[in-house]
């Protein structure tokens, strides 16, 4: 076992030490779990499953139930771009092509850096402001391809 493995599953002694050890508290350290490593990493849902006393298979069927987990490392960043009716007539297409080609990664992917992690997303709720791109936290309405650099160095409100 390396250390890694062993740091690791330090963080998910942690979060269990925080809920009783039983089936009802999955979800919820599923979600500390998603929150300490950015992803659900395959030797912590074998100890979550150990210590929650649910079947390996039960976790797993919830760690990808749900679109808010990945068993995939995500980036520090996550880059979301709507794709609902209103962003992709205002060329959310266009958007994801410039992503493409400034990190060289597309949907569903990750830089080999863990810096950023591209994904697509029905409806982000925002059509009035379509397109619109979600870099971390941070919406960017009427988002356009030659302003991605801005985007992607988390600037300011009002160069939008």
């Amino acid at each position: 076992m390396s250390d890694q493995t062993c740091v690791e599953l330090a963080k998910a002694e942690e979060i269990l030490d925080r809920y009783p050890h039983e089936e009802p508290s999955l979800i919820q350290v599923l979600q500390d779990v998603h929150r300490a490593y950015n992803y659900l990493p395959c030797d912590v849902l074998v100890r979550v499953a150990e210590a929650l006393g649910v079947p390996l298979a039960k976790v797993f069927s919830v760690a990808t139930f749900y679109k808010a987990f990945s068993l995939e490392p995500q980036g520090d960043t996550i880059i979301k771009v709507c794709m609902g009716t209103a962003c992709h007539i205002r060329g959310a297409g266009q958007l994801v092509e410039e992503l493409e080609r400034k990190l060289g990664i597309g949907p569903d992917q990750t830089t080999e850096d863990l810096a950023f992690t591209v994904k697509t997303v029905n409806c982000v709720g925002a059509c009035a402001m379509a397109p619109v791109m979600i870099v971390g936290e941070k919406y960017w309405g009427g988002a356009k391809p030659a302003r991605m650099e801005t985007y992607l160095a988390g600037g300011t409100d009002d160069e939008n």
